[in-house]
């Protein structure tokens, strides 16, 4: 019984949904990333940002204000690695907060002698286990133009990580998925990049996917959103798995398939 009212809720939220057919349309056309997706989809995606809207609070940082047609950007992007996923897998917090421009948080860092210190670090985005979203709408703005960089991605790819506890590269899989395989690939492409890095090879991907597997999973994902055909030339295996964990195929129908 509980499924039939659920359904029935949501269709009911995305019927009396205010926003225009207007407002969608000049959210759809800022965001090139989307281009991709076939009229169904677009729909498709389009309620489940209703549906994330309605569900999350926004609130502007120093001054800010968080206009409608920026919340229609946040949400679309937010939306897409959870297209075929569902609204569920976005559970457990509510906030999303838009900083102007970037932000410098102060944080404790202690160093490997044991000694703690106090440094401010420069972010444009930021994810909390059980606690909100940050981004810089500077980042935000522009982040659907197909660059390899996406702000708004990379933060909710942390959300998905974060299911199942802290960041580490390892978001709560499908059932069918094999959990040592998943592993073993992202840890022989994590250290591969980490090689190239080091050796100043260039791949197309930011070298702060280096940094740590949960942020190497993160930055793959946008480069998998908006520039698929360098995680299948880089790292074929790495591609199959976000295909396979995100259901779907950014290059399906680009390539033909060999014979």
């Amino acid at each position: 019984m509980l499924g039939p009212l659920k359904n029935w809720w949501r269709k009911r939220i995305i019927a009396r949904s205010p926003v225009s057919e207007v407002q969608w349309s000049r959210a759809f056309s800022a965001l090139p990333l989307l281009d991709r997706l076939p009229d169904k989809d677009k729909q498709r995606l389009r309620d489940l940002a209703i549906l994330f809207l309605h569900q999350k609070e926004f609130s502007g940082a120093r001054g800010l204000t968080v206009s409608e047609d920026m919340t229609l950007l946040i949400a679309l992007q937010a939306c897409l690695p959870i297209l075929n996923l569902g609204i569920e897998w976005y559970r457990n917090w509510v906030t999303i907060i838009v900083y102007p421009a970037g932000f410098a948080p102060e944080r404790t860092v202690v160093d490997e002698y044991g000694l703690a210190h106090r440094v401010k670090q420069p972010l444009s985005g930021e994810a909390w286990l059980r606690g909100p979203v940050i981004l810089s709408w500077e980042a935000t703005e522009n982040a659907g133009e197909l660059d390899g960089s996406n702000v708004v991605i990379h933060e909710f790819v942390h959300k998905l990580d974060m299911l199942n506890g802290a960041a580490n590269g390892f978001p709560p899989l499908h059932g069918e998925m094999d959990p040592a395989r998943w592993s073993g690939v992202f840890t022989a492409a994590f250290d591969d990049f980490q090689q190239k890095m080091q050796r100043g090879i260039r791949t197309g991907i930011d070298s702060y996917a280096a940094s740590s597997p949960a942020e190497f999973i993160a930055v793959l994902s946008e480069v998998f959103f908006e520039k698929p055909e360098i995680i299948l030339h880089q790292y074929p295996e790495v591609y199959e798995k976000l295909k396979t964990f995100f259901l779907q195929d950014p290059l399906a129908g680009k390539y033909p398939e060999k014979p």
